[in-house]
Protein backbone atom coordinates (compact mmCIF):
# COMPACT_ATOMS: atom_id res chain seq x y z
CA UNK A 1 0.00 0.00 0.00
CA UNK A 2 1.20 3.56 -1.36
CA UNK A 3 1.49 5.97 2.24
CA UNK A 4 -0.88 8.54 0.05
CA UNK A 5 -4.37 8.97 1.03
CA UNK A 6 -6.67 8.29 -1.73
CA UNK A 7 -9.29 10.82 -2.55
CA UNK A 8 -13.27 9.74 -2.85
CA UNK A 9 -15.91 10.40 -5.67
CA UNK A 10 -16.84 13.04 -3.64
CA UNK A 11 -13.99 16.01 -3.53
CA UNK A 12 -13.45 15.36 -7.22
CA UNK A 13 -17.46 15.67 -8.05
CA UNK A 14 -17.39 18.91 -6.13
CA UNK A 15 -15.02 20.17 -7.77
CA UNK A 16 -15.92 19.57 -11.12
CA UNK A 17 -19.35 20.78 -10.34
CA UNK A 18 -17.70 24.02 -8.83
CA UNK A 19 -16.51 25.20 -12.66
CA UNK A 20 -19.61 25.26 -14.59
CA UNK A 21 -23.89 26.01 -14.05
CA UNK A 22 -24.78 22.43 -12.52
CA UNK A 23 -28.26 23.17 -11.01
CA UNK A 24 -29.10 25.30 -13.73
CA UNK A 25 -27.82 22.78 -16.39
CA UNK A 26 -29.47 19.39 -13.74
CA UNK A 27 -32.78 21.87 -13.87
CA UNK A 28 -33.06 22.40 -17.73
CA UNK A 29 -32.48 18.56 -18.53
CA UNK A 30 -34.78 17.05 -16.14
CA UNK A 31 -37.80 19.95 -17.62
CA UNK A 32 -36.78 18.71 -21.32
CA UNK A 33 -36.73 14.90 -19.69
CA UNK A 34 -40.46 15.84 -18.01
CA UNK A 35 -41.65 17.31 -20.89
CA UNK A 36 -40.77 14.03 -22.93
CA UNK A 37 -42.28 11.88 -20.26
CA UNK A 38 -45.74 13.39 -20.76
CA UNK A 39 -45.55 13.23 -24.26
CA UNK A 40 -46.14 9.14 -23.73
CA UNK A 41 -49.33 10.13 -21.54
CA UNK A 42 -52.47 8.72 -22.10
CA UNK A 43 -54.56 9.99 -24.89
CA UNK A 44 -57.06 11.02 -21.97
CA UNK A 45 -54.61 12.76 -20.43
CA UNK A 46 -52.87 14.54 -23.47
CA UNK A 47 -54.59 18.17 -23.63
CA UNK A 48 -52.57 19.40 -26.54
CA UNK A 49 -50.13 17.07 -28.88
CA UNK A 50 -48.97 20.02 -30.72
CA UNK A 51 -48.34 21.13 -34.81
CA UNK A 52 -47.68 17.83 -36.73
CA UNK A 53 -46.26 16.51 -33.53
CA UNK A 54 -42.96 16.78 -34.33
CA UNK A 55 -42.39 19.97 -32.86
CA UNK A 56 -43.94 18.37 -29.78
CA UNK A 57 -41.01 16.33 -29.42
CA UNK A 58 -37.99 18.24 -30.85
CA UNK A 59 -38.46 21.07 -28.38
CA UNK A 60 -37.63 19.19 -25.55
CA UNK A 61 -34.99 17.56 -27.00
CA UNK A 62 -33.72 20.62 -27.50
CA UNK A 63 -34.00 21.47 -23.89
CA UNK A 64 -32.19 18.62 -22.94
CA UNK A 65 -29.47 18.46 -25.44
CA UNK A 66 -28.61 22.34 -24.21
CA UNK A 67 -28.94 21.03 -20.47
CA UNK A 68 -26.62 18.14 -20.98
CA UNK A 69 -24.02 20.88 -23.60
CA UNK A 70 -23.76 23.49 -20.37
CA UNK A 71 -22.92 20.87 -18.38
CA UNK A 72 -20.18 19.41 -20.65
CA UNK A 73 -19.33 22.89 -21.73
CA UNK A 74 -19.85 25.84 -19.61
CA UNK A 75 -17.72 28.29 -21.48
CA UNK A 76 -20.95 28.30 -24.39
CA UNK A 77 -23.31 28.61 -21.59
CA UNK A 78 -25.22 31.70 -22.42
CA UNK A 79 -26.07 30.38 -25.92
CA UNK A 80 -27.46 27.32 -24.35
CA UNK A 81 -29.46 29.66 -21.54
CA UNK A 82 -30.74 31.69 -24.57
CA UNK A 83 -31.55 28.46 -26.54
CA UNK A 84 -33.07 26.68 -23.35
CA UNK A 85 -35.51 28.87 -22.48
CA UNK A 86 -36.64 29.55 -25.88
CA UNK A 87 -37.31 25.75 -26.59
CA UNK A 88 -38.98 25.68 -22.82
CA UNK A 89 -41.22 28.54 -23.43
CA UNK A 90 -42.19 26.91 -27.06
CA UNK A 91 -43.01 23.55 -25.58
CA UNK A 92 -46.34 25.89 -23.90
CA UNK A 93 -47.67 25.47 -27.41
CA UNK A 94 -46.48 22.38 -28.21
CA UNK A 95 -46.08 19.90 -25.54
CA UNK A 96 -49.25 19.77 -23.34
CA UNK A 97 -48.97 23.44 -22.22
CA UNK A 98 -44.91 22.49 -21.54
CA UNK A 99 -45.29 19.51 -19.75
CA UNK A 100 -48.34 20.20 -17.37
CA UNK A 101 -46.22 23.15 -16.60
CA UNK A 102 -43.79 21.35 -14.65
CA UNK A 103 -41.24 20.83 -17.45
CA UNK A 104 -41.71 24.42 -18.47
CA UNK A 105 -41.37 26.04 -15.15
CA UNK A 106 -38.00 23.77 -14.37
CA UNK A 107 -36.74 24.93 -17.92
CA UNK A 108 -36.87 28.49 -17.76
CA UNK A 109 -35.66 28.38 -13.67
CA UNK A 110 -32.60 26.27 -15.00
CA UNK A 111 -32.13 28.66 -18.27
CA UNK A 112 -32.27 31.61 -15.62
CA UNK A 113 -29.71 30.31 -13.68
CA UNK A 114 -27.19 29.07 -16.14
CA UNK A 115 -27.48 33.02 -18.19
CA UNK A 116 -26.97 34.19 -14.21
CA UNK A 117 -24.19 31.52 -13.36
CA UNK A 118 -20.43 33.80 -13.43
CA UNK A 119 -17.54 31.21 -13.37
CA UNK A 120 -14.77 33.48 -11.11
CA UNK A 121 -17.33 34.60 -8.74
CA UNK A 122 -15.77 33.94 -5.14
CA UNK A 123 -18.58 31.59 -3.06
CA UNK A 124 -20.59 34.09 -0.92
CA UNK A 125 -20.25 33.86 3.08
CA UNK A 126 -23.81 33.92 4.91
CA UNK A 127 -24.23 37.07 7.40
CA UNK A 128 -23.39 35.09 10.16
CA UNK A 129 -20.15 34.09 9.12
CA UNK A 130 -19.03 37.97 7.98
CA UNK A 131 -19.92 38.65 11.60
CA UNK A 132 -18.01 35.70 12.92
CA UNK A 133 -15.06 36.50 11.04
CA UNK A 134 -15.65 40.47 11.86
CA UNK A 135 -15.69 39.91 15.17
CA UNK A 136 -12.53 37.55 15.42
CA UNK A 137 -10.57 39.91 14.29
CA UNK A 138 -8.88 42.83 16.68
CA UNK A 139 -10.32 46.28 16.53
CA UNK A 140 -7.85 48.65 15.01
CA UNK A 141 -5.87 50.73 17.70
CA UNK A 142 -5.82 54.09 17.51
CA UNK A 143 -2.83 56.44 16.45
CA UNK A 144 -2.55 59.42 18.47
CA UNK A 145 -1.43 62.69 16.57
CA UNK A 146 0.45 64.67 18.35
Amino acid sequence: MSGTPKQGFGPAFRHWRAGRPFWGGLLLTLGGAEILLTEKASLKVIMHIGMQGLAGYLLPVVMVLCGLLTLLSPGQRLFYSIIGVMSSLGTWLTSNLGGFFIGLLLGAVGSCLIFGWLPDQEPRRSRRQRRKDAEAQPAPEAVEVP
